[in-house]
């Protein structure tokens, strides 16, 4: 009969096979993702937790939970991105995972003009919808530099981030909201550094992703060293898609008080889709 192995040593390979199917899970197939920043408002609040499958545009090493800040060019399976699905990236120089949206693939030519995107020579349709109604909260406080001249009360009495929205439709029907805060909409006139850029034609092998918060968003537009992407980016970084809000949390909460924590959920948010609109 087999020797058995001691408690101590099966209670070992327990864990590391438990370790392992969760690091091949979020890996291969889903991982969760916190978001860190307002830079994919409206779609997308700091505080949302989402889920990114992993498996949509194939494998590399950017989909490994561990993987470093130079990606190898090589994919599994591969498969393009479509234009207007929201993407986790891995930004060279850091390894840091940002979440951005696909607007140009290769051969196309992208260039924003007065904060509106301009496609292989045509305009994105860029329509006015009114204001987000967003809650200001810990997490989203509406405060910093232009922010500021739309933090408002509502009807209700509670204090909002009224921006103005504008729906933007690409070529292939994605459609979705963006925050524009151009010079058409404060009184003084703003344009961000990334309102005027371009043309440029995405190479091959490459996308170009922007934010949904056009004024306050790092992304393809920006060089390395300003926090942006340095232009299109390979597709072996990007590391997954985005599909659904599991849960949010307003940033009142407390490990330490686990009913302030339970409070802070936004449970308007849990389900909310990270997925675009297709135009009929």
């Amino acid at each position: 009969m087999a020797e058995q192995k001691p408690g101590w040593a099966r209670t070992l390979g327990g864990w590391g096979a438990t370790l392992g199917i969760f690091f091949l899970f979020q890996s291969a197939v889903a991982r969760p993702y916190y978001i860190p920043s307002g830079s994919m408002m409206p779609a997308l609040r700091t505080g949302d937790r989402l889920v990114a499958t992993k498996f949509p545009y194939g494998f590399s090493q950017a989909s490994l939970m561990i993987h470093g800040k130079d990606i190898a060019p090589a994919r599994l399976f591969g498969r393009m991105p479509e234009r207007g699905d929201i993407v986790l990236v891995v930004r060279r120089g850091d390894g840091e995972d940002l979440i951005k949206r696909v607007i140009g693939l290769p051969g196309d030519t992208v260039e924003v003009r007065h904060g509106q995107v301009v496609l292989n020579g045509k305009a994105v349709p860029h329509v006015a919808v009114g204001n987000a109604m967003i809650p200001v909260d810990a997490a989203v406080p509406c405060d910093e530099g232009p922010l500021a001249a739309f933090r408002k009360p509502g009807p209700d009495g509670r204090l909002y981030c009224q921006l103005p929205l504008y729906r933007e439709t690409l070529p292939n029907g994605a459609s979705y909201d963006v925050i524009d805060l151009g010079d058409r909409v404060l009184p003084n006139g703003y344009l961000s550094p990334g309102d005027d850029y371009g043309p440029i034609t995405v190479p091959a092998g490459r996308v170009f992703l922007m934010g949904d918060n056009r004024d306050q968003s790092a992304d393809s537009r920006f060089d390395s060293d300003e926090l942006g992407l340095g232009g299109p980016v390979p597709v072996e970084t990007i590391a997954g898609r985005a599909e659904f809000v599991t849960h949010s949390f307003d940033g009142e909460g407390s490990w330490f008080n686990p009913l302030a924590y339970v409070k802070a959920v936004r449970w308007d948010r849990t389900g909310a889709t990270s997925r675009p609109r297709r135009a009929d």
